[in-house]
């Protein structure tokens, strides 16, 4: 396995932890970044940490397929996906609208008439 997906998955791990620590109603839904070392992964054999294993409630001795498997029976039935700043944990905010207007230029004159 390339050192660079088991770095990806170490990530996602930890993240999953976090996510799954938060209680569900301030949980967003699991992040779209999953998706891709789920797919991955999703016959790699090769035997996760014991650590690992336990973090995604799996046995010892669990392969990256059955964590990579763990996440996407988390992702499937979504239908939405959180904005990265809901990420662990929902945003209570006001101004919500405020966050998704189109950045402003600072300068008139970059715009020219």
């Amino acid at each position: 396995m390339h050192p660079a997906a088991k770095l990806q998955f170490a990530r996602i791990v930890e993240e999953f932890v976090r996510w799954r620590a938060v209680a569900e109603t301030e949980r967003p839904p699991a992040p779209a970044w999953w998706w891709g070392p789920a797919f991955e992964l999703r016959d790699a054999a090769e035997l996760m940490p014991a650590a690992w294993c336990r973090q995604l409630r799996l046995p010892e001795g669990a392969s990256f397929a059955q964590g990579a498997h763990q996440l996407r029976e988390t992702l499937g039935g979504q239908t939405t996906l959180p904005w990265p700043y809901d990420f662990s944990r929902k945003i209570a905010s006001a101004d919500s609208d405020v966050r998704d207007l189109p950045v402003q230029p600072s300068d008139d004159s970059a715009f020219p008439p």
